[in-house]
């Protein structure tokens, strides 16, 4: 058995163990072949908005609105071809913003957003580089005065990275690495198991801005936002410095979205059209009467129950490749040196 074998399973069984809750209620089912890779989720009105993954179909790679049934009801082209949509969000003013983030491979130069104003029928493209070169990225969170925050999927600690300037669709904004996200350890059961718990692949914020949650594919880790910091600043000190409370999602089949209802009352999750599923169910996760330290499980949904067993799948992205995986083995020698030098 290898040193990293070893730290891996001592983290593993030291996990603090989740207690239940109650289950998550399906709001409604998903049957469009053009939404079979959602990846981005937003509640709107009474209704939701969501994108896919970088549909490989011409006719996925649209902003989907949907009503409470999970009918589409209105769809928005981009004026030209995105790269990687990976997240969307909801700002405070009813404006749609479309992560195009995602880099399997780290080569690109630029990343984007996409910003439909209230109302719209085409949306603005804000390009934006990183200072330190190329990162994937699925998680997006926008702050009460309108600055988009991207969240990397780094392993055990994400990058937390914000515009240096205001955006302009003229040229190319840089980005400047503002904060970090470290990743708790749980034991949560999901597709990809262990490596599933590293990674972050989607965001969101409540409609009053008080509330973060990120998630992997997992779990869920939610924060409050002091009174008054529901800027970007403010959401990125939150993410770096707050304690979040976990909320241990379903096993997903390959669950990367997370949104808010529009009332803040519960966390909503989405799963891609994994494993050869024709339908996902979009589900609520009740969160009254949690309180602030409280962690919270839920049973796996009927998808994951049906769909083949995929605990050691390999995941969906280019996460873990060499680098990535240099990382984990660094991040869990040092918290299995850290458990030693306590316990002399």
């Amino acid at each position: 058995m290898t040193f990293l074998t070893t730290a891996v399973l001592s983290v593993s069984l030291t996990a603090v163990p989740i207690p239940m809750a109650a289950a998550p209620q399906t709001t409604c089912t998903v049957k469009n072949d053009l939404l079979d890779e959602i990846s981005g989720l937003a509640a709107d009105g009474d209704g939701y908005v969501v994108v896919n993954d970088g549909a490989d179909d011409p006719n996925g790679r649209k902003i989907f609105f949907l009503n409470r049934k999970c009918k589409v009801t209105d769809k928005v082209s981009y004026p030209s071809q995105p790269r990687d949509t990976e997240d969307l969000a909801r700002g405070a003013d009813g404006t749609i913003w479309v992560g195009d983030i995602g880099d399997n491979s780290r080569v690109r130069e630029t990343i984007g957003v996409w910003r439909l104003k209230p109302g719209g029928k085409s949306p603005t493209l804000f390009r934006m580089s990183y200072p330190d070169g190329a990162h994937d990225a699925e998680a997006l969170l926008v702050g009460s005065d309108g600055v988009p925050i991207m969240v990397t999927k780094d392993p055990l600690t994400a990058g937390v990275y914000v515009p240096a300037g205001p955006l302009t669709a003229d040229g190319t904004t840089p980005l400047r690495r503002a904060g970090d996200f470290t990743i708790p350890i749980t034991a949560t059961s999901n597709p990809y198991g262990f490596k599933g718990r590293l990674v972050v692949t989607g965001g969101a914020v409540s409609a009053d801005g008080r509330r973060i949650a990120l998630r992997t594919y997992a779990d869920a880790f939610e924060f409050d936002v002091p009174e008054g910091q529901t800027d970007a600043e403010g959401l990125v000190k939150t993410i770096s410095g707050g304690t979040a409370r976990t909320v241990a999602l379903p096993d997903e089949p390959q669950g990367e979205s997370i949104a808010y209802s529009a009332d803040g009352s519960a966390l909503l999750t989405i799963s891609e059209m994994a494993d050869g599923l024709k339908k996902v169910d979009l589900l609520s996760h009740p969160l009254d009467g949690v309180p602030a330290a409280a962690q919270v499980t839920t049973e796996p949904t009927k998808a994951a129950k049906a769909a083949p067993a995929s605990n050691n799948r390999e995941l969906p992205t280019g996460a873990l490749i060499a680098g990535g995986a240099l990382a984990i083995a660094a991040g869990l020698i040092g918290l299995v040196i850290a458990r030693l030098r306590r316990r002399r």
